[in-house]
């Protein structure tokens, strides 16, 4: 039978990093010249086998655009923060509706804060944040706060490497 001391002293609190990109007009500039390469795509035909297709100069500079988004990301990383403070944050933050577990203005921001190891956060620099990213990036943020501290599932599971072991000829054991 397992010792509780040791199996404690094995633990650590879950975590997890989400990546936000962090210039949205980088981001509005490449959907931007997406739709431009639709549309140079649709009424194009080529006049002779040596014409080359309008829609080569935007994809390369769609490309150079995707790198530079890539740069512009920042990675979150959450821990759990533990039982009691956990318990204490939800009970700062009470909803008005019997609807609602928490206040859904004000706990997002203290979540995130407080468990956001890095960067380290306080709920003023997630009101900052929260100004300059989009909604589905702050949804992004408050699910990986929220999932380390609900998601009940014991090994995450990947679909994407599972596949590719498959595919490879190797496999989950």
């Amino acid at each position: 039978m397992p010792d509780i001391k040791a199996l404690l002293a094995k633990a650590k609190p879950r975590e997890r990093t989400v990546k936000i990109m962090l210039d949205g007009a980088l981001a509005g500039e490449i959907e931007r010249l997406e739709a431009e390469l639709v549309e140079a795509s649709e009424d194009w035909q080529p006049s002779d086998l040596t014409e080359s297709h309008p829609g080569g100069v935007i994809a390369q500079q769609i490309a150079e655009l995707r790198e530079k988004a890539r740069e512009a990301e920042a990675e979150f990383k959450f821990r759990y923060i533990g039982d009691e403070e956990y318990s204490s944050l939800l009970a700062a933050h009470p909803s008005t509706s019997k609807e609602e577990l928490f206040d859904s203005d004000s706990f997002p921001r203290a979540l995130i804060a407080a468990s956001c190891v890095d960067p380290v956060m306080t709920v003023d620099d997630t009101k900052d944040l929260f100004k300059v990213i989009n909604q589905g990036q702050i949804q992004a943020l408050f699910d990986a706060a929220w999932d380390v501290h609900n998601s009940s599932s014991l090994v995450p599971f990947s679909l994407a490497a599972s596949a590719l072991l498959a595919a490879v000829g190797g496999g989950e054991k």
